[in-house]
């Protein structure tokens, strides 16, 4: 388990970029902070996913993002940036998801300035509300959080819908309200991407959302952050290599009607219960059986 030795804050101020795989749950948490990973990006399209079997249209609710926030904080202690959407409503919800997911464990939470029911970034056809409304919303959170450990991540999807440059300027706004890291979400190209960090980069820390087969072109961590992001995502990737693994898995066994032929694609019983952890966890509860205080002399 990673214990962070800095806040997450100052680990954004440095001139290294942090790359965030995307989690859905606690075993996924649990798998990329075994693999190295300084931070984790709790995605509302994966929880969609592989929660609801649904496409990420504005589904999922605050309450489901929540439970899952509190399942994944109990197994890792690695920083955790949610997701929020649209904050499930107007600046008084957005007040209501903070407090719920900074008390469930979130390090970071993401507001997005889409009307609702909102779609997945990379989708056509979206919409953005006012910026003075979304200001009110990124203050609304601010004013929410209970800790300034907790960022506030303020996500415009203007580009899409009023082009780069009001995206910049409602980028700005959103600072001006007390964002902590601007997303600007799906520029389509590798300049839009250089154009977004040179003028936002020296203001807060940017964040970059990688999706494959989205309207982003994919870059490395290492390239984004030479451009001056210094937070990178790639949200749904696990979903969909996993989703490619079991379409395989199911096939194999409906044609072969057993696992034999895909056994050397899987855990394991033994090896799956050492991922997890099960040896360490029946080793613990030992030591909590026939507990008895110790003996105290009496005072005299």
């Amino acid at each position: 388990m990673i214990v962070p030795t800095t806040s997450f804050r100052d680990r954004l101020a440095q001139d290294r970029v942090v790359l965030a795989p995307g989690v859905y749950d606690a075993f996924t948490a649990s798998l990329a902070t075994a693999a190295g990973f300084e931070a984790l990006y709790l995605s509302g399209a994966a929880i969609a996913y592989t929660r609801l079997g649904r496409p990420d249209i504005g589904l999922v609710s605050v309450s489901e993002v929540a439970d899952t926030i509190a399942l994944v904080r109990d197994r890792v202690a690695t920083p955790l940036v949610v997701d929020g959407d649209t904050g499930y409503g107007n600046a008084l919800n957005v007040q209501r998801t903070v407090r719920m997911f900074e008390r469930a464990g979130a390090t970071a939470i993401q507001l997005e300035d889409q009307s609702f029911p909102k779609r997945c970034g990379h989708l056509t056809d979206k919409a953005v509300i006012p910026a003075a409304e979304m200001a009110g919303k990124i203050k609304a959170a601010v004013d929410a959080r209970a800790s300034d450990a907790t960022l506030i991540v303020a996500r415009t999807d203007a580009v899409a819908v009023e082009g780069v440059s009001a995206a910049l300027d409602r980028a700005r706004l959103y600072v001006e309200a007390g964002a902590d890291v601007l997303f600007v979400e799906a520029p389509k190209t590798r300049d839009q991407l250089a154009a977004i960090a040179t003028d936002l980069g020296g203001i807060r820390p940017l964040l970059a959302n990688m999706v494959e087969g989205g309207q982003t072109p994919i870059s490395s961590a290492a390239e984004l952050g030479a451009l001056g992001y210094r937070l990178v995502i790639f949200p749904g990737g696990i979903v969909r290599a996993l989703a490619r693994q079991a379409q395989d898995y199911y096939g194999s066994l409906a044609q072969h009607g057993t696992t034999q032929p895909f056994r050397d694609r899987m855990f394991d019983f033994n090896a799956l219960n050492e991922l997890i952890g099960t040896p360490g966890m029946l080793a613990l509860g030992e030591t909590y059986k026939d507990f008895a205080p110790a003996k105290r002399e009496d005072a005299a």
